[in-house]
């Protein structure tokens, strides 16, 4: 019987092996460059009466977007934060400047509140998926879309001033 050294040193079974170690190799890297991409899906913003599409982006599971306007009570800026997820639009924080109707007032359980350094309140620990995301565009002022943090769009400019809006996540 063979030793090890014995087997690697015969030139019948040095190329079957190193072929072995390759294909594993290329297996190995193939599944963690797929596993490591994020899904892909479009976010759609749609009239929420007639459903026509204002606009779509392509964009990933754990991406985010946020919706800031000026509160119509209070009158002070209000800004939600969203965060794309398999099954749906996930709101995890709120930040806002004053109290008023429509406001949140108290705390849920796993929420927590904190004060920003411009004297903002922010709310975090929602975690919770939004069935059916619609907003009433500019009634007071503008509301803007900001789109990982990279892309601003004027929701007013691309829908209508008092437009209901639907955002739509699909995979």
């Amino acid at each position: 019987m063979r030793n090890r050294a014995s087997l690697w040193s015969d030139r019948r079974i040095r190329p079957k092996v190193l072929f072995a170690a390759a294909v594993v190799i290329l297996i190995a890297t193939l599944a963690a460059a797929f596993l490591g991409r994020r899904a892909e899906g479009i976010l759609t913003i749609e009239n929420a009466k007639t459903g026509e599409v204002y606009d779509s982006f392509r964009l990933r599971r754990g991406d985010t977007f946020s919706v800031g306007f000026v509160h119509s009570v209070n009158k002070s800026p209000v800004t939600d934060y969203y965060e794309l997820r398999e099954d749906g639009i996930y709101v995890v924080k709120t930040v806002y400047y004053g109290f008023g109707a429509g406001v949140q007032t108290e705390l849920e359980d796993g929420q927590k509140l904190e004060y920003g350094e411009d004297g903002s309140m922010i709310i975090t620990g929602f975690d919770r998926r939004m069935e059916d995301l619609i907003y009433f565009v500019g009634t007071v002022s503008d509301h803007t879309l900001v789109i990982n943090d990279t892309q601003t769009i004027s929701l007013r400019k691309l829908c209508g001033r008092n437009s209901m809006v639907r955002f739509v996540w699909k995979e």
